[in-house]
Formats: structure tokens, sequence, C-alpha cells
């Protein structure tokens, strides 16, 4: 028999997470015994299978201290953004919706906030950031009072790690009479988040970034706020077989993260700043990317000058799997929208490594890691002469 080749190390957490066993468990069972719609509630399994989806929509509420009411399900953040921005589109029928959204967004949030503009449905005014990806708050009150109808700023950065003051930007965008999109799919069951409290319009989730499984997530709004989708119907309300088992895994995910975030998160920022002081010491040259002060707890960006990115991850691919940048970007040979709004020098954009630490992680696979990595940075150096 032949001896199976080991996979190697994950440390790209950013892109997606391995599921949880106890998440595949819950999903597992909702597959093969709480496998009723949840919309035949004639019946007893139809019954159950609503009443997991209930219990599912409670835990993400109570991940993000929301309203369960306010709690609609899809196929994952890039879905939830596209109906939020239709949602806030379609309330504006007058004139265009006036959106003010930083440079760092998702390109799921970019994206659909300019096919909206260039349908003449918004208009757009871009937020800039510093060289840490920090939004400048000047800049956004400037806009506020100039008047916009909807703010759109992210959590947590997924590429370079940077978190946004969600809660100031809320408050700055109440206080002149515009809504806010929050896209804080990096950032749910990392950092704790008040979306009612806070006064957050939409805000976005994927089950697949907390250990959940993937094709399915959330829309959190104000219970009042009748979210439909472009066909006309309401998430949520029966129109539709809802998919009990991603749900199931989402509201499993969320409770997970609810209970262990706290002990999580700090173990994890102690792995990458191993890792990160190991690398400094053995690469010449190293730059680390975004707010040291103020990042995910599990992101480290590096930058090795004058060293191609693609070629370093290429001579890793059988010890440790990590990204040059956001994976809807993977293979796009393209300078990342991040680290040019953040006006890094070319060099510093061709040579990012984007490392992302998960609640698996061993402290041992840091180690090795770091040899792996310095290897592939030395290799690659001696091969360009």
């Amino acid at each position: 028999m032949k001896t199976p080749t080991p996979m190697p190390i994950y440390l790209d957490h950013h892109a997606t997470t391995p599921v949880d066993p106890r998440v595949a468990a819950v999903v597992l069972h909702a597959m093969t015994t709480a496998f009723g719609n949840a919309n035949s509630v004639e019946h007893s399994y139809g019954k159950v299978a609503a009443a997991l989806v209930a219990d599912a929509r409670c835990e993400v509420a109570k991940l993000l201290n929301a309203d369960p009411k306010g709690v609609h399900f899809t196929s994952g953040s890039s879905e939830s953004i596209r109906l939020a921005l239709a949602h806030a589109v379609s309330k504006r029928r007058q004139r265009p919706l006036r959106v003010a959204l930083t440079l760092v967004e998702h390109s799921a949030v970019l994206n659909a906030v300019v096919n909206h503009e260039r349908a003449g449905e918004a208009i757009v005014r871009w937020l800039p950031v510093d060289r840490q990806a920090r939004l400048n708050m000047e800049a956004l009150k400037a806009a506020c009072a100039d008047g916009i109808d909807l703010v759109c700023v992210m959590a947590a950065n997924n590429e370079v790690g940077t978190l946004y003051p969600i809660e100031d930007v809320a408050r700055i965008a109440t206080q002149a009479g515009a809504q806010t999109l929050v896209d804080a799919t990096q950032a749910v069951g990392r950092l704790p988040i008040q979306a009612t409290a806070w006064g957050i319009t939409y805000l976005t989730v994927s089950a697949h970034k907390i250990y959940g499984p993937k094709g399915v997530g959330a829309l959190i709004v104000p219970p009042e706020l009748e979210v439909r989708l472009s066909h006309g119907s309401t998430p949520g309300t029966g129109d539709g077989t809802p998919n009990v088992p991603g749900i199931v895994g989402l509201g499993e995910a969320c409770r997970l993260r609810r209970v262990e975030m706290t002990d999580d998160e700090p173990r994890m920022a102690a792995q990458r700043d191993r890792l990160e002081s190991l690398l400094a010491a053995v690469i010449d040259g190293l730059v680390v990317n975004g707010d040291r002060e103020n990042r995910l707890s599990n992101n480290l960006h590096v930058s090795v000058p004058g060293v191609p990115n693609d070629a370093v991850v290429t001579r890793l691919h059988r010890h440790v799997a990590l990204s040059t940048g956001a994976a809807c970007m993977s293979g796009a040979q393209t300078p990342s929208h991040v680290l040019r709004a953040m006006g890094l020098p070319d060099a510093l954009q061709e040579g990012a490594l984007r490392i992302g630490i998960g609640k698996f992680t061993k402290d041992e696979e840091i180690e090795c890691a770091a040899e792996y990595i310095a290897q592939a940075v030395t290799a690659t150096r001696l091969a360009m002469g």
C-alpha cells in the first residue's frame, strides 16, 4: 500500500477554516436524522427541522448581540452583501444611493457597489486609509457631513488584519442620518460585536470562516427592516426549502465561538507573535504589514522585498499552505487592491504573504512553518542570483 503524502501545515484560515468536528456532528444529524423540510410543519419531521432552524437563528443572534428576528440566512457573506446593497438601493427610488466606503473593502463589497454605480443607482465616495490600512476618521466625518446614505466599513481586513472601529463608524453614520453596512466576515467569532447596541444596519457573516460549513451565512438587520431577495421573497419565510444542515452548522459554529473565543484568541495571538519573531530573526528585510497594535489575533501579513511571493508559495506547497492575498484573487497575478490603497511600494506588494493561524494550529506547527518559510525565501533568493 502506498504511504499517503502528509498534508502541509495549514496557515490559510482567512480563506477558509476546517469544520469543527462538533459542528460536523450536528450537520450530519440534520442530514440523516433530522432531515425534514423545515417548511413541512404538518408532521414531526418538519417540526423538528423548523425548531433546529429557529435554534440556529438564536445562536447567530447571541454571538452578535442581535435580535433573532433580524437574522436572515443566505449562502454566505457575498450574497448577504449583495442583498443588503440591493435593499439600500431600493429604498432610494427617487435618486441614487450615496455610498461611502473604504478602498480596502472585500472585493464582494467593491464589486457590488461599483455595479450599482454603473447602473446609475449609486454615487460613490471613497474613504482613504493610511500605510497600516487604518481608516481616516476625519474623511469619514467629512463624507457624512456632505450627505451620505450608506457607510460601508469592514470590521476587520481580510488581508492585513487591521481592525476598524465599527462602533464609532456606526455612531458617526447614525448621527448624520446614514445607515451602515459592516462586512464582519473575518471578525465574527474573534471579536465581541454588539450589532443592536451599536446601531449597525446590515451585518454579514459566513459559516466557513468560523469552523462551519461552506455555502451558508447570514445577513443581520434590525427586525423592523424588511429585507427581500431580488425575486421578491423574504429570506427565511418559507419561500424555498431552507438549507437545514448548513443553517444548523452555522448556528453551532456561532455557539462554539461565543463560548470559546475568549480562550482561543489569546492563544492564537501568542502563536502569531511567536511566528513573527521566528521569521524576523532569520529573514533579512522582513516587513510586517497592517496595524500591529490593532489587528486580528490570528493574522500575520509580511513582505520580503525583492522576493516574488508566488515563487515562495510554490516552493512551500508541500510543506505549508498559505496565500499571497485574498482567496477571491488567488491566481489572478494582479496587485492586491488593499496593498495598493495602503500605498505600499511595489517591492512590498510583490513580496507579500498572508498567514492565517487557526484554533487547531499546534505550537510545533508554528516552529516547523517558520523553518519552511525561511528556507523557501532563501532558496528563492539564491535562484534569483
